[in-house]
């Protein structure tokens, strides 16, 4: 339930702007990695200081500070300083229960994205928030922990390949947004095939954990939603109102990363219908089979009323019944209990009721 609500009480009280960390602390330590490239040279380094990265800020080539680890709060106001970065965005950067979303100040652009990732051991979905301020020349990208899904995006600029030598701040901000959608098939395509497990063991052999294992997956896909819903409405920003930090030469990059959270949103519902289905099916099965249960059970006891009245009328006390005394009565009981018992089992085969 944590995934869905985390506690923010450490900021209740605070002023606006006041820096703190708001969720799990998931690396002990701050990696700072440096990208800085144009179209002919890459210079890629872990960095001790922040200062280090400055000088290259003066000149036209990209930028890219990578920040691994986001607790530290005074190298936060560090990278505020020198980068001009408003206290209110590094707030939010703090704080990881933000929703996806997007602001523009004066010198940059504040993006929020969901980077997911999927654990084949426990079956679940994780969420890591990814934060990114484009500047003119640079762009800054804080993520929770050690360990993204960037590393296409880090090769492509490595060996040249496609314009992201050439493109800019701005191009590469669409490439890590487009990387982080791009997983989110990935995560689509795990959820897939467990529902397909799902269903064949459902039309194979269904049994009471069934349903568990369907609410299971109903969570995920709520919490999928949940992450990739608000990043619409964050793509359709960045491409129709525009900001002078993303140039019209990305704009329809950004439509087919539009496109495919729209795709993505609707797999996902799509995926939430054929679980409507597959938990139908799985009653209908139940009920079935309870159906089949009493059919049985009443056949059973609808065959033994009359046995029981026969039994009933010979078990009484009475010394002037006759048949009492018969010599062949105990078989003559028996011959009438097994003709009805036949007469009931013919007819019940007529009615195709057995």
């Amino acid at each position: 339930m944590s995934r869905f609500t985390r506690k923010s009480s450490k900021k209740a009280g605070s002023s606006p702007g006041t820096l703190v960390h708001v969720g799990e602390r998931k690396t002990d330590d701050v990696h700072l990695a440096l990208l800085h490239y144009d179209a002919e040279t890459v210079i890629e380094r872990p960095l001790a200081l922040v200062e280090e990265a400055l000088p290259l800020l003066k000149s036209s080539a990209t930028t890219w500070l990578n920040i691994d680890g986001i607790h530290d709060i005074s190298l936060m106001e560090h990278i505020g300083r020198h980068y001009g970065v408003h206290p209110l965005t590094l707030e939010d950067v703090l704080n990881t229960t933000q929703r996806p979303k997007t602001e523009a100040f004066d010198d940059y652009l504040y993006v929020v994205v969901k980077m997911l990732h999927y654990d084949t051991e426990k079956n679940r979905i994780s969420s890591e928030q990814v934060s990114l301020i484009l500047g003119k020349t640079f762009l800054l990208t804080f993520q929770e922990d050690v360990g993204d899904v960037f590393t296409p995006v880090r090769e492509r600029i490595r060996k040249g390949k496609g314009r992201i030598r050439t493109g800019g701040c701005d191009y590469l901000a669409y490439a890590l947004i487009d990387a982080i959608v791009d997983n989110y098939f990935v995560i689509l395509e795990k959820v897939g095939q467990r529902l397909e497990t799902l269903e064949e063991t459902i039309d194979e052999n269904p049994d009471a954990g069934m349903l568990e294992a369907i609410h299971a997956i109903r969570r995920e896909l709520i919490f999928l939603r949940k992450q990739v819903w608000p990043l619409r409405e964050v793509i359709a920003h960045l491409q129709k109102d525009g900001t002078p930090m993303v140039g019209e030469a990305v704009g329809p990059f950004l439509r087919d990363v539009y496109d495919h959270t729209i795709q993505t949103i609707d797999t996902i519902e799509s995926f939430r219908d054929i679980l409507s289905s597959m938990q139908d099916l799985y009653l209908s099965i139940l009920s079935n089979r309870m159906n089949e249960v009493m059919k049985v059970l009443t056949i059973i006891a609808t065959i033994f009323i009359p046995i029981t009245f026969v039994a009933g009328i010979y078990g009484m006390n009475f010394s002037s019944m006759p048949e009492l005394t018969w010599r062949w009565g105990y078989l003559f009981v028996w011959m009438i209990i097994l003709s009805v018992v036949s007469s009931m089992l013919v007819f019940f085969r007529r009615k195709r009721w057995i």
